[in-house]
């Protein structure tokens, strides 16, 4: 059934695409002003069901690309997008009957809603990944079989670029080049899909839930209470670690902010250590013995362990207080090839995640 999305939802919304968006993906906070000032202006986005989008609708993904560093200090006016999605449905020949979040997590999960208002087209509820990736291509529509092309990126000087490339790993390394050559950040229009493949290739059902975790971290706070344990009863997941940030490695390389941070554990965790790898988000958390803790494609979700809100990469800091918690992946990235297309080997690292937690 169809839902309306208004200004006063984008607060949960923004607070539950910080904590699926594993570290990364960019602050939504930035798309949740953007997505608030479309709506006052044009009115209430509407959310669909995957199911109630007819077959042969044209279905695109809007979101950012590039490191969510960049944008905490490049914020986007909006047009950007706009006009990327202008420029691949000229290309296309025929109007988006629909929109589509790549990611349920970070700035992508709240950019999709400002599209929707701007443009009056309907978002569907669901999404490519059920968390944030860094990398292009790491979406359930490549399981598919789905190309990313034809893709327009924008970026805030009014250059765009229209891509169409063998495949979406190929697609991913010449975008990541041209957002570089645009400063670090572009917003981009790709994944263009009829309703039909949409149904089977999206992750069902994810906008809804970003806005049920945002009103459980909402809840926690008004009620004076950390929201960690409600968020992990709720999603089935678990306390990884809590700790305080004794270090912070951090570097844009190659569009990518990359680093570590090291913990000290406190609490229950006190005297141990951990060591968080990053790449826009977090993908590998590890004991001080080198042992994995957890690891992608599975979720580590941060939380202020003093305040109760998500944690992005770019705010750690030293001595800055978190909980960690690990949730499972959609099924669809525990098989070979998810695991081949977003797991700790793609990254380097070893110990695949489909071990630690029964499917």
């Amino acid at each position: 059934m169809a839902t309306l999305i208004h200004e006063e939802d984008l607060d949960a919304i923004a607070l539950g695409g910080a904590f699926l968006g594993t570290g990364g993906g960019g602050d939504p906070y930035i798309g949740k002003l953007m997505a608030r000032e479309a709506i006052r202006r044009h009115g209430p986005v509407t959310l669909l069901g995957a199911d109630e989008v007819a077959d042969e609708a044209l279905c695109i993904s809007v979101f950012m690309m590039g490191a969510p560093t960049v944008m905490v200090e490049k914020l986007p006016s909006g047009a950007e997008i706009l006009k990327a999605l202008a420029e691949l449905e000229q290309f296309l020949g025929r109007k988006a009957d629909a929109l589509i979040c790549v990611e349920a997590g970070g700035l992508n999960s709240t950019i999709p809603f400002m599209v929707a208002a701007s443009t009056g087209l309907p978002l569907i509820d669901g999404d490519g990944m059920g968390r944030a990736f860094p990398e292009l291509q790491m979406v359930s529509f490549t399981l598919h079989g789905l190309a990313a092309t034809p893709m327009v990126l924008a970026d805030d000087k009014g250059n765009s670029a229209l891509f169409s490339a063998i495949s979406n790993l190929w697609t991913e390394k010449m975008a990541r080049s041209v957002t570089i050559e645009m400063g670090g950040a572009a917003l981009v229009a790709a994944y263009p899909m009829p309703g039909a493949e949409m149904k089977t290739a999206l992750l069902h059902g994810t906008m809804t839930q970003i806005r049920k975790i945002g009103e459980t971290i909402q809840e926690a706070r008004n009620s004076a209470r950390h929201a960690g344990s409600a968020l992990r009863d709720t999603l089935g997941g678990t306390h990884l670690f809590t700790g305080r940030v004794i270090d912070v490695e951090r570097k844009t390389i190659g569009g990518f902010a990359r680093g570590k941070l090291t913990l000290r554990g406190v609490e229950r965790f006190a005297g141990q250590q951990f060591i968080v790898h990053f790449q826009n988000e977090f993908l590998l958390a590890e004991d001080e013995t080198g042992k994995t803790v957890w690891a992608t494609p599975d979720l580590i979700c941060a939380l202020d362990a003093d305040l109760g809100l998500p944690v992005t990469t770019e705010q750690m800091r030293y001595g800055l207080m978190v909980e960690f918690t690990g949730l499972a992946a959609d099924p669809q990235w525990r098989t070979p090839e998810g695991l081949a297309l977003a797991g700790p080997g793609y990254f380097g690292y070893g110990g695949p995640s489909q071990e630690r937690i029964p499917v």
